[in-house]
């Protein structure tokens, strides 16, 4: 009986203060997320509580903080220019598990490990890699979305990754100097944090960095290739392949060069 409300209690009280925290946001901020984006945010929260506890649900509200006041910074210019987010930047569903599904399989994952495994010690051991992962992959997407409103915003010369030619901001596939610089500075925060409440080792910082600039080069390929060829290929699934590439990478940074 114990065991059992051990296991429910962090569930009831994530179910409780998300309750709490996203009535407070739809009355406060309810241009942040469309009506069904909320309902949505309201389970990824849950899930991540229940798996993660503070410490992981800390990071997604970190993210979602951040990026959502990034998305607004020069909105007026890209709105003239065509190349703003849609709904004047509200999230929808798409959005949310766009950016959060591989963050939340890691949280999964770990939940798993810890609660089916208590005392397999070889198995114990990816926990810290399945908690990288999860940092890494709300670094390389908050990353990604300071790179790109950013560099939308302020980018004086913009260049497809693949090409290295200017292009117009906005493009898919551009790249720009201040949107890059923006990104790494945006990665290195969420990293700290990841570090500082304890979700990584300090090396773990280093991975996540080094992933999540890997991630979101490799997603401006994307969206410099196959995105503009094939029309199912959308931003959020585009945006899910770029934190599990982030997500994978630094696992395999740390796996080969262990701390």
């Amino acid at each position: 009986m114990i065991h059992e409300l051990v296991w429910l209690n962090p569930w009831l009280f994530a179910i409780a203060l998300n309750t709490v925290l996203i009535s407070l946001g739809v009355i406060a901020a309810k241009r942040l997320l469309t009506s069904a984006g909320w309902v949505h945010a309201w389970i990824l929260g849950v899930l991540i509580w229940g798996c993660l506890g503070w410490r992981g649900y800390v990071i997604v509200v970190f993210y979602f903080l951040v990026g959502s006041g990034v998305t607004r910074i020069g909105k007026a210019e890209k709105e003239a220019a065509g190349i703003a987010e849609k709904r004047g930047g509200a999230r929808g569903p798409e959005n949310v598990w766009g950016s959060a599904f591989t963050g939340m399989l890691c949280g999964l994952g770990v939940f798993f490990l810890q609660n089916f495994f208590p005392n397999q010690l070889e198995i114990q051991s990816w926990i810290p890699l399945l908690l990288l992962g999860y940092v890494a992959s709300f670094s390389t997407k908050l990353s990604d979305t300071c790179a790109s409103e950013i560099g939308k915003a302020y980018g004086k010369s913009t260049f497809l990754i693949t090409t290295l030619k200017p292009v117009p901001r906005g493009t898919e596939g551009a790249v720009s100097l201040e949107g890059t610089l923006a990104g790494v500075v945006a990665s290195i925060l969420v990293s700290i944090l990841g570090w500082s409440i304890g979700l990584i080792h300090p090396w773990g910082m280093l991975w996540s960095v080094i992933a999540a600039l890997i991630a979101t080069n490799l997603e401006s390929v994307i969206g410099a290739t196959l995105q503009t060829k094939f029309t199912g290929l959308t931003n959020e699934i585009v945006n899910f392949i770029n934190t599990f590439i982030g997500a994978i990478a630094a696992i395999i940074l740390a796996f080969l060069f262990p701390f």
